[in-house]
């Protein structure tokens, strides 16, 4: 029985080194890609807002700032409670010429959902080339319209990018997710560096008019599950010839980080949700991945209590984490999370132990709507 459990232990590592060595490492070793074209074309910014006074007054001056000569700020109201609205008309006033407000009022049949807000949006915007962030969000450089634009071109209509969590001093809660975020991120570029893009996040998003309308926009999930106007929308549309990716620091967007462990909890059992309307190839890999994470840990218990092959067991467990610790190390490095490196090993063990937590709570409780 245990030469069974070390057979299936040797093979477990052997997954999860496909995925960390030559997945993940096949975007970590790479060099970052420069991109010399200079897109001129106008574009719209898109930003949905719920009751998001505050971050919109603190975030929007930075979207206005961008050195791009041609662009527009849409701002959707989505049915706000505080005086969200009244924040965006006061921006309108001294910048009407860049400021587009789209109001969107309660609707029994749309009731609260983001995807219908973003339509209206997206109608709304004057440009073919769409720019997406959200209201906690601002860019980190002057240059961020710029930095995502060059990625468009006659194929490329889908364009990836980063968007850290703001740092916050001393905070193991504030490292430890921005190491998921990062994590999430290693995933996402590495699979659409294969040609396999599967997700983006809205927080830092583009993609054009068109290829919006084609995929008839959210209309397959919009009743079906109320988060997803990101990721689910780039599964569907995103394929190897219209997607791309950049790890420019000036594209980054950086997020207003959560300040507790519930509210970030809430926002990733609702993410998890959507992972069901993946497709099937994305899912059989994801879940692949998950489960060889689990299982290599699982077996590693066993295996160590019994000390069968000790010396073994403990060799291959200190190279998978040797090979975990070079791989999202170099990742860190490309997205300028170098202070993240030192405990790399420990928040990857520990966002194990929280993903388990959240697949069971699911499995007990849908998540309600944050």
């Amino acid at each position: 029985m245990l030469e069974f459990l070390f057979i299936t232990f040797i093979v477990i590592f052997c997954i999860q080194c496909i995925y960390f060595l030559i997945i993940f490492g096949n975007f970590s070793f790479s060099k970052t890609p420069t991109n010399n074209a200079a897109f001129n074309k106008a574009v719209s910014v898109i930003i949905c807002a719920k009751n998001e006074a505050n971050n919109l007054k603190k975030n929007i001056p930075h979207f206005l700032e961008q050195e791009y000569s041609n662009f527009e700020i849409v701002l959707i109201n989505n049915a706000s409670r505080d005086t969200t609205l009244e924040v965006m008309e006061e921006f309108k006033k001294k910048h009407p010429s860049k400021i587009k407000i789209v109001d969107v009022v309660p609707n029994e049949q749309f009731w609260g959902s983001k995807k219908y807000a973003l339509t209206l949006g997206i109608k709304a915007a004057s440009n073919e080339y769409l720019l997406f962030s959200n209201a906690d969000c601002k860019p980190v450089s002057k240059n961020w319209i710029q930095e995502i634009s060059n990625n468009f071109s006659s194929k490329k209509q889908l364009v990836l990018a980063y968007a850290p969590i703001g740092k916050v001093e001393n905070s193991f809660l504030n490292k430890f997710i921005r190491f998921e975020t990062l994590f999430t991120a290693v995933k996402y570029f590495s699979f659409t560096k294969i040609g396999i893009p599967f997700m983006g996040v809205g927080r830092n998003l583009a993609y054009t008019k068109t290829a919006f309308f084609k995929a008839n926009g959210f209309v397959s999930h919009m009743h079906r599950i109320k988060p997803g106007e990101d990721n689910l929308f780039v599964n569907q549309v995103a394929t190897k010839t219209n997607t791309t990716y950049t790890i420019s620091q000036k594209s980054f967007t950086e997020a207003t980080p959560k300040t507790t462990f519930k509210n970030w909890i809430l926002q990733k059992r609702l993410h998890f949700t959507t992972i069901t309307y993946y497709k099937k190839l994305h899912k059989f890999l994801l879940n692949l991945f998950f489960s060889s994470q689990i299982l290599f840990w699982i077996f590693s218990i066993i295996l160590l209590s019994s000390q069968f092959k000790l010396i073994s067991v403990i060799i291959i467990i200190l190279l998978r984490q040797l090979i975990v610790h070079i791989t999202i190390g170099y990742a860190a490095k490309k997205l300028n999370e170098k202070d993240l490196i030192l405990l790399l090993p420990f928040y990857e063990i520990f966002l194990i132990l929280i993903q388990m937590f959240i697949f069971i709570k699911n499995r007990i409780s849908k998540p309600t709507h944050w």
